[in-house]
């Protein structure tokens, strides 16, 4: 069957079209809300298994992960503020996995059918939105005009290679510290974090010992969670729109 779009909602999507809707939201810190025949299953402190029926499922931009049936007014499974979500297609059925570290705990939903799912955009919602510039824009503002960055910041290169990949923009600041530049168009989510955190440590092991390296995620806005993952990395976030 065909998904019919309205807005930000599908209708009967396929488990991929799910997948790729589901898995963008996540990536852009927006909220999503699924509904359809799922099983639950939940390992951490204790372990709990919900079989096939219909539920609601909200996915929240800091990692909260709500599951509610059609009774009481809390959810009978649910992930704290924190978890790592992420998607995938098993057995061409759409997955969402939602894995917390410390404690260990993880929920999986496993859906046979979605009856329909919603993404609202949050927070910086016209900001997000309302880009529509190019990395490659972004990149050719900040060579022509460096300052954008901070005052002293001087690039002096553009994908440089390292083991991680290519970083955007490699340079120095005024104190001759190596800074690193990752520039996202829109809004991000977790996963520019580790992008980032990947390519400072391989620079790391690729200088000589005692280099400090500064490794700057480049975007119009980000989430809280993301922000609060730069700070626990030692990473940096300058605000900037292609």
């Amino acid at each position: 069957m065909t998904a019919t779009e309205e807005g930000s909602a599908l209708s009967e999507p396929t488990s991929e079209e799910a997948c790729d809707r589901l898995a963008g939201a996540i990536e852009r810190g927006a909220l999503a809300t699924l509904f359809g025949e799922c099983t639950v299953a939940y390992d951490g402190r204790a372990a709990s298994e919900l079989g096939p029926g219909k539920r609601h499922v909200m996915c929240k931009p800091d990692g909260t992960v709500l599951v509610h049936t059609d009774e009481g007014q809390k959810p009978i499974n649910w992930q704290p503020p924190g978890s790592d979500q992420s998607v995938r297609i098993e057995d061409g059925r759409l997955v969402l996995h939602s894995q917390r570290s410390n404690p260990d705990e993880e929920l999986v939903v496993r859906f046979t059918n979605i009856d329909q799912l919603a993404v609202f955009e949050t927070g910086e919602t016209s900001t997000s939105l309302s880009v529509t510039g190019t990395e490659a824009e972004m990149k050719q503002r900040i060579l022509e005009e460096p300052e954008l960055i901070e005052p002293g910041f001087r690039p002096l290169a553009t994908e440089r290679t390292t083991p991680a990949g290519a970083v955007d923009i490699f340079g120095e600041d005024g104190k001759g510290r190596v800074v690193i530049l990752e520039l996202k168009r829109r809004r991000v989510g977790p996963d520019a974090v580790g992008q980032l955190n990947r390519y400072v440590e391989a620079l790391e092991r690729d200088l000589h010992a005692g280099v400090e390296i500064r490794g700057v995620l480049v975007a119009p806005s980000i989430t809280d969670r993301v922000r609060r993952l730069l700070a626990t990395n030692g990473l940096e976030f300058v605000a900037l729109a292609p």
